[in-house]
Formats: C-alpha cells, structure tokens, sequence
C-alpha cells in the first residue's frame, strides 16, 4: 500500500478547497515501539526515521507542515506566519497553501473550517487544553462567526478505556454544569471520561453544530493507532488541514 492509503480522509461536508488528511501508526519506517509512521520527534525514536516519515507526508501537501511543540496548552499558532515553529496546542490558516498539524495518540484532534473556506484550524484537545479552552481560542483565532464553522473530531481514547480521578470531572463542571453527563462513575473514586462528549459541549456552547467524526478509539484500534494509555512508549499520528486553489 502506498502511504496515503494508510490514512484517513476525514469524512465532513467541507469546501472543496479544504484538504485534511489524518494518519494512522502504518505507512512509515519507525521500528518498535514506534512502527511505524511516527512522527513525534519527543517521544525516544530515530530523529532519521521521524524525518523520513515526516519529508514523506509533506510530498503529499502542498508545503511543510507547521510542527507545534504541544505543551497541552490553549496557544493557538499562526500557520501563515514565516518559519513558525511554535511552543502551542492548535494553529490556523488563511493563505493557500500553509499546513496546520497537530499530533496525537490518545488526545483528542479538532480540525476546523468555514464555510466559504477562507480559513481553517487545527487544535490538540487533551483534556488539559480542552478544559482550559484550546477549542474556544482557536475558534476565536479563526476570526469568522462560529456559525459559519463546522468540525471534525478526529481518533481519540473512548470513554470506555479513558479514567480520569475525580479532580478532572470537578474542573470540567466548574466550567459546564452539563459536563456531569460525560462521566461515567468507575471504582475507587475514578470516572470514566468522554472527551468526544466534553468536546462537543465545547462546540456547541461556541454556536457549532455541525460536528463530524468522533467514532474512532486510538486504545481499542491496536492495528490502526497509537495509544499512549496502551503502550506508554509510542509514537504519534498527524491530522493536517490547509487551504488549497480550485
């Protein structure tokens, strides 16, 4: 198989000059643990191997990938701007061409877009950032109204493998009181998180309804994913969006 038909095309009614493309753990050359289409150059594996992985994806898009340094922050970078490579969670893009990536494997991503397809966004949502924002902010980066954006959500851990101690259920209420019904009681006082859930009341408190994806386990899906709760040492997948001529 070649390399693009081991990833995903996200399945929204975007613009037809909106491209997005997620990766899976396949199509690359990393060994164990990180076999194969690592592409975090954070987590112990061969900077050659990453690089390979990472030159091989961008053959595919139209310019080099903007690589955040997540922190699991709410920053939000400027993708159009010269040479940024940022410490941030999520990035935006209004010039053709400039690639917004963020890279995952048990967090949450959110890729965004409006409808006139004047500008995109992308955004790591662990719950840290998605607690603290990295969704609103991004969305308020994007500089068009909320109603005219519609969003992809990405693989991610499902509730049934996500526990998270009380403390996180606690944070997210304070800020929604509707946040309750995303948790799901588990022994010695843990709860059992949703984050596509929690995501979602995010989106739609912003005023965006329009909400695709959201159905694929990173922890379940050994074949497919990485999963740091799974395996610890991992790799990383990609999920890009940009803008593209028609």
């Amino acid at each position: 198989m070649s390399l693009i038909e081991h990833c995903i095309v996200p399945d929204w009614p975007a613009p037809a000059n909106v491209k997005a493309m997620q990766t899976t753990r396949s199509g690359g050359v990393s060994n164990t643990p990180y076999a194969s289409l690592n592409l975090g150059t954070h987590v112990g594996d061969v900077p050659r191997a990453v690089a390979y992985n990472r030159q091989q994806l961008s053959s595919l898009m139209p310019s080099e990938p903007v690589w955040l340094e997540q922190v699991h922050g709410v920053v939000v970078a400027n993708a159009d701007a010269a040479g940024c490579l940022p410490q941030a969670d999520a990035a935006v893009a209004r010039r053709k061409s400039s690639v917004c990536v963020v890279m995952t494997a048990d967090c949450l991503p959110v890729l965004l877009c409006d409808d006139n397809g004047s500008v995109v966004g992308a955004a790591h949502a662990g719950w840290r950032g998605l607690c603290e924002g990295v969704i609103e902010q991004t969305v308020r980066a994007m500089g068009v109204p909320p109603s005219s954006l519609m969003a992809w959500l990405g693989p991610a851990i499902s509730q049934a493998a996500f526990e998270v101690g009380a403390e996180v259920r606690a944070a997210f209420m304070q800020h929604d009181a509707n946040a309750e019904n995303a948790f799901v009681p588990a022994p010695e006082n843990k709860f059992m998180a949703d984050i596509y859930q929690l995501a979602k009341l995010r989106l739609q408190a912003l005023g965006i309804t329009r909400v695709y994806g959201g159905d694929l386990c990173t922890y379940r899906d050994a074949g497919r994913f990485f999963s740091y709760r799974r395996e610890g040492q991992t790799g990383r997948m990609g999920t890009f969006i940009w803008l593209e001529s028609v």
